[in-house]
């Protein structure tokens, strides 16, 4: 049965979000719901960016960035969350529960990254208009988003190092809707201090990094802000930052609750809970957050509607 040097088992069991037989049907609709909204809101977000000109700009570039991450994780993740409301036994095998654990690491990584150059974005159009334009060339922001995703591969490969330090013995009953970090050492037979520390330590980088960039960043944001003269400037320049303000929010607050605690202070019960919230919630959200709290892309869905209707 051994699939390689680090594990005993070939497949691995999914729990899943709970064992509860007539709660199975009614997740399976809500979260199948979500997903759908998800897709529908993450795509239209991407295509709308792309038919319209005027959304072509720094701002909107990560956006674009970001609804990809958020629908590529959600599509990592959700699928086999409901395939495990129908099943009875919702069976992974080794090779996929590696696989889907890998690409979780990097988009969600990713998306700690794209938040923070997005709070940088606000920075600099806020603190430094007059040289916006010039700091967030195109250049520039090419190098950003290759910071990003290589800090998205650095998450991913380094969970799955750790990973590869381990093994997995007879029990392969994993109890989590996904593989994850936490779940999979569990279940390991030589898990030690040393690899919940590698957790630690790599989640703080993928967390703790973009959450000091974006407070740095708000920081000299509300400073300016509180410099200018009139409210309805305030009111204007606040009013650019308060969707990825609740984003932050939604995204950081979840996943720092589920990874940056003692690991035993949290029953993964609780942690899939939390772990709902990021993988499934908040991809949902980022889409409606931006569309309906932000004018430009309003204005660019009702041209994009009415060239449709014209056609």
């Amino acid at each position: 049965m051994a699939t390689g040097n680090t594990s005993s088992v070939a497949e691995f069991i999914l729990v899943g979000l709970t064992d509860q037989s007539e709660l199975q049907i009614p997740f399976f609709i809500l979260f199948l719901s979500f997903y759908v909204v998800t897709v529908v809101g993450n795509l239209g977000l991407i295509t709308l960016i792309g038919l319209n000109s005027h959304l072509h700009i720094p701002m909107y570039f990560f956006l674009l960035n970001l609804s990809f991450i958020d629908l590529s994780y959600s599509t990592t993740l959700t699928p086999k969350m409901l395939v495990g409301f129908i099943l009875r036994k919702n069976i992974i095998s080794y090779e996929g529960c590696m696989t889907q654990f890998f690409f979780f690491c990097f988009f969600v990584f990713s998306e700690s990254y794209i938040l923070s150059a997005m709070a940088y974005d606000r920075y600099v159009a806020i603190c430094k208009p007059l040289l916006y334009r010039v700091t967030m060339s195109p250049q520039v922001c090419s190098y950003l988003l290759s910071g990003v995703y290589g800090m998205g591969a650095f998450g991913a490969v380094a969970h799955m190092g750790n990973l590869q330090f381990i093994t997995f013995c007879a029990d392969n009953i994993i109890n989590h809707y996904m593989c994850d970090i936490i779940p999979l050492l569990e279940l390991s037979c030589n898990s030690s201090f040393i690899n919940l520390l590698v957790v630690f330590v790599v989640v703080t980088i993928g967390i703790g990094v973009p959450i000091v960039t974006i407070f740095i960043s708000y920081g000299f944001i509300l400073s300016s802000i509180l410099h200018i003269s009139t409210k309805e400037g305030r009111s204007k320049a606040f009013s650019t930052c308060t969707s990825h303000i609740i984003v932050v929010s939604l995204f950081f607050g979840s996943g720092a609750f589920m990874y940056l605690k003692p690991p035993s202070s949290l029953p993964l019960d609780q942690g899939k809970v939390s772990s709902v919230f990021y993988t499934a919630v908040v991809p949902m959200f980022n889409p409606l957050i931006y569309s309906l709290r932000n004018k430009d892309v309003k204005i660019a869905l009702k041209k994009t509607w009415s060239r449709k209707i014209f056609l």
